[in-house]
């Protein structure tokens, strides 16, 4: 039986405050920088851009810091878009579910969750 998956699953730290961008449809996107760090096969850290689609306005991904820990459970998707009669794309880590270290600002140490489904 063949299995098709496209699954990318990251826990690591932000590496800056979450970025929230709206745009004129009404859409939203949170962009944040996951820092993982790896020591085997040898050491290495990544910074990996991941997006979340419109997030509630209440999520604790908005209010983190850089530093938080995060687990988040995406897919690799490509974008399509046209730009002075150009045809571009992009890959990107679209994330399905983040979850957020809950700190003291953020709540009472119990891990706060955000969910989205992405489009």
């Amino acid at each position: 039986m063949r299995m098709d998956m496209n699954v990318v699953v990251l826990f690591g730290k932000l590496a800056a405050p979450p970025e929230l961008r709206t745009f004129e449809s009404g859409s939203s996107l949170v962009r944040c920088l996951v820092t993982v760090r790896t020591s085997a096969p040898r050491r290495r850290v990544d910074v990996v851009p991941v997006i979340l689609w419109d997030p509630d306005a209440e999520d604790p991904l908005l209010a983190a810091a850089a530093g938080t820990k995060v687990f988040a459970v995406c897919s690799v998707q490509r974008r399509f878009w046209t730009a002075d009669e150009a045809r571009l794309s992009r890959l990107e880590v679209v994330a399905r579910h983040i979850e957020v270290e809950a700190t003291s600002e953020l709540g009472t140490g119990v891990p706060a969750k955000v969910t989205a489904e992405s489009t």
